[in-house]
């Protein structure tokens, strides 16, 4: 890779997948709408250090801006990372979704298509596994999208498949499993709990807490995304865990530990867009990648911690 596309720069994942093409030399033009769905500050925050990419305040919905661009730069590999993401939000916006993950997705699969940018990696979700056998593999039907957030990101897959088909387009999709880490998205759990436990609030829980997640740290992601890059034709490829999940209990008790302070537990009822539980079946990006996660749940968990601790003083 000489020269690549990264669209949702400023985002959790997006600005580490940066920060790691960057330090292999890799020329980066990064692109995100700055939306206010959370912390501007936190996204500038985010590119702060990313001083040698290029970045362009850009919306993957501007057909004619992304059409000038794709103009102007030869992209070897376009990153699609820009994604209106969050399960419950989405039931509150569905329009925004479909009209950024699934048209967004469409109008930049166009511009590859015009330019003959050969290689595209898709940001997807596990959230599209609702209803299947555990661990979830990536031949799983996953027909029965819960919400409007994964009903919008199979819409980008598809189209994703057909302009493969179509154009021969070389596409990797990576399915993440809840990504965590410092300066991460402020609509997640790991993020709300540690700053309501570092505030003294009370801490909302929606369930009975024993609902579990495949947890994956964010620079284990990054590098999954990256070697994802690599020729495959077409290819669906889970990045998670691939150990047994964590309850959110048990999440929360890491959290007390690592920040010296004992959570105050509110319990509500079960959103019925929520998953019960989430596990990933790696072996494929094990076999195909070579990637599999280095960063252990309590490690991940005390970094996010001190990187809240630092955050709250400040």
């Amino acid at each position: 890779m000489r020269k690549v596309l990264v669209t949702g720069a400023a985002g959790f994942i997006g600005s580490k997948v940066c920060e790691f093409l960057i330090n292999d030399g890799v020329e980066v033009i990064g692109i995100d709408n700055m939306n206010d769905y959370y912390s501007v500050k936190l996204k500038r925050e985010r590119l702060f250090p990313l001083f040698k990419m290029d970045f362009i305040e850009m919306d993957i919905e501007n057909k004619k801006a992304l059409d000038e661009l794709f103009k102007k730069h030869q992209f070897d590999v376009v990153f699609n990372l820009a994604a209106r993401a969050g399960v419950r939000y989405s039931m509150e916006n569905p329009d925004i979704y479909m009209s950024t993950n699934a048209q967004g997705t469409l109008n930049i699969l166009e511009c590859m298509r015009k330019y003959n940018v050969p290689k595209m990696v898709l940001a997807s979700t596990s959230s599209l596994y609702a209803g299947q056998a555990m661990p979830f593999k990536e031949d799983l039907a996953v027909n029965t999208p819960i919400s409007p957030y994964a009903a919008s990101k199979k819409s980008a897959e598809v189209m994703s498949y057909t302009y493969h088909h179509l154009y021969k387009i070389d596409v990797s999709i990576v399915r993440y499993f809840t990504v965590y880490g410092p300066a991460g998205r402020p609509d997640m759990s790991p993020f709300i709990f540690a700053e309501k436990i570092l505030m003294d609030e009370p801490l909302p829980v929606f369930g009975d807490g024993t609902q579990s997640r495949d947890f994956t740290y964010v620079d284990d992601i990054a590098r999954g995304t990256i070697l994802a890059a690599k020729p495959l034709g077409y290819e669906v490829i889970n990045l998670g865990g691939g150990n047994n999940p964590k309850t959110l209990l048990e999440m929360i008790a890491l959290l007390e530990k690592n920040l010296g302070k004992k959570a105050q537990l509110e319990f509500g009822e079960k959103i019925g867009a929520d998953m019960d539980i989430t596990w990933a079946d790696i072996s494929k990006a094990k076999s195909l990648l070579g990637w599999e996660p280095q960063v252990s749940f309590e490690e991940g968990i005390q970094k996010l911690c001190q990187w809240h601790q630092v955050s709250f003083a400040d």
